[in-house]
């Protein structure tokens, strides 16, 4: 467990880059083995437009950088947060606890909020607009959602105390779970059944892309399945029966290029239906 905590204490920034780009390469090779849905799209076109806001996802969060690592170093300075208030425990559990917390505020609650604010819903809208559901998707986010979520993951550092070798560790399993959670992979059925009572897994996080309520409000979950089962946000839904996508946004000109997805947060709310 040290050597994890000191390679994550001073993990370069290419490291972090190689861990996103393995990520996609990975998912990327899987998917086109062991698809879940035989898609007919334009993969390298719709990859294009992914990356583009991966890419703006990575800018948002460079820039901002420096306020996760001052927030980190103060908690850990001044004896802040839930982690620093716990007695004395193995760091296997300390590690764990820090993760599920970071998870719970900096994931299920920023993406729930999202949910149920309506200007917050309108840059997160974006994500949901992807009627191709692939890894890529995993950093399908608007710019103005990248700052909201980076918000998010700040005020966990602060509330959570983590110390910043668990902040890197934590976005290295949010970036690898999503990639995992948004892959088009057919994994086997019972598997992914088993899978979904500890981590997210793909077809649990496929239902949340179904194109209406109430399946678009559930299993908000990033990394663990947890949060969803006790606050009672998990759902399931038969494979068969999916339609990615979102109902205010069913066009392809609405969709599939960049220069509406990027104009959407400021244009005319409208109001998603239930099945």
């Amino acid at each position: 467990m040290n050597e994890v905590i000191n390679y994550f204490s001073t993990i370069p920034s290419t490291h972090r880059s190689l861990i996103l780009i393995g990520g996609i390469t990975l998912f990327w090779l899987i998917e086109n083995t062991f698809p879940l849905f035989q898609m007919q799209y334009r993969k390298w076109h719709h990859a294009g437009i992914n990356i583009f806001f991966t890419i703006t996802t990575i800018i948002v969060n460079f820039i901002l950088a420096f306020i996760l690592i001052k927030t980190a170093a103060w908690t850990t300075e001044n004896n802040f947060g839930i982690l620093q208030w716990l007695p004395e425990l193995p760091i296997w559990l300390y590690t764990i606890i820090g993760l599920l917390l970071l998870d719970l505020i900096g994931a299920y609650l920023a993406h729930f909020v999202q949910h149920k604010i309506k200007f917050l819903w309108r840059f997160h809208l974006i994500h949901h607009t992807d009627t191709w559901i692939d890894t890529t998707t995993a950093n399908r986010h608007h710019p103005g959602e990248s700052v909201i979520r980076f918000i998010f993951t700040t005020l966990g550092v602060l509330i959570v105390g983590s110390p910043m070798w668990m902040v890197f560790l934590y976005q290295s399993l949010s970036v690898i779970g999503s990639q995992f959670n948004h892959a088009n992979i057919s994994l086997p059925a019972k598997l992914d059944v088993w899978l979904s009572y500890f981590i997210v897994s793909p077809n649990m996080h496929k239902v949340h892309h179904h194109y209406m309520l109430p399946y678009t409000d559930s299993n908000y979950g990033n990394i663990f399945s947890v949060w969803d089962r006790l606050f009672g946000t998990f759902t399931t839904l038969p494979k068969e029966q999916l339609i990615y996508g979102v109902d205010t946004h069913m066009k392809p000109e609405e969709h599939n290029k960049l220069q509406n997805l990027l104009q959407i947060p400021f244009q005319k709310s409208r109001s998603k239906k239930n099945s």
